[in-house]
């Protein structure tokens, strides 16, 4: 009789784990940059907005409510990762955009989230991690490095 192979089973549960620890970690550090985990997935949403955008085009690319972005916006701003300017298309509407603190600030978010990941795979030996560079190389999207 043949078994069933739970191999990939095995392995997609101990990525998860993993995943969840370096975000567990990640979150914790942020607090040393001085940001949350909100306020990086706003100025994250900023950065990719490659320019000035709407408080509500924010939120809904955010997928929650524009107060809630407000919010977050407000507190944002106060640190100057973000700036807001008059819409020159509508002078009801404000735009929002990444500060060079912010960009900043982002790139410091990347380099503590690098880290983290480099610290946990450097417990492996040197033949280990080659190792796991090829068979994640196999796994790895086309435009992973985009």
């Amino acid at each position: 009789m043949r078994t069933s192979d739970d191999t990939p089973e095995q392995v997609a549960a101990l990525l998860e784990g993993i995943v969840r620890r370096q975000r567990r970690v990640s979150w914790e550090q942020l607090g040393s940059l001085g940001v949350t985990p909100a306020q990086v997935r706003v100025l994250r949403t900023l950065r990719r907005a490659h320019g000035a955008i709407r408080i509500s085009d924010l939120a809904g690319r955010l997928g929650i409510v524009p107060r809630s972005a407000t919010s977050v916006v407000d507190d944002l701003e106060t640190a100057g990762l973000v700036a807001r300017t008059p819409d020159p298309d509508d002078r009801r509407a404000t735009l929002v955009a990444l500060t060079s603190a912010g960009e900043k600030t982002l790139a410091a978010v990347r380099r503590s989230n690098r880290d983290a990941t480099v610290a946990l795979v450097q417990r492996l030996e040197l033949r280990e991690r080659e190792e796991l560079l090829r068979l994640l190389r196999q796994l790895a999207p086309e435009d992973v490095f985009d």
